[in-house]
């Protein structure tokens, strides 16, 4: 059995449910953002509609995982 998400990637799923966008897309608006700061990136999404705690997720496994930093 495969063992549930943890982390920030366990919003995923409530991300694109609510946002009706996948995360690919998601990562895509953020790239012109790249190598900006944390709250920066996060403020964009949230401008996009997101809540707070879904776009401080994103950001960070965007930043991890994206070469978002």
């Amino acid at each position: 059995m495969a063992e549930p998400t943890k982390g920030p990637k366990s919003y995923f799923p409530s991300i694109e449910a609510k946002y009706g966008r996948s995360i690919d897309e998601w990562i895509a608006l953020l790239r012109p953002h790249a190598g900006e700061k944390h709250m920066d990136q996060v403020a964009f999404l949230k401008e996009q509609g997101m809540g707070h705690g879904h776009a401080n997720a994103l950001v960070h496994v965007f930043r991890a995982e994206h070469d978002g930093a």
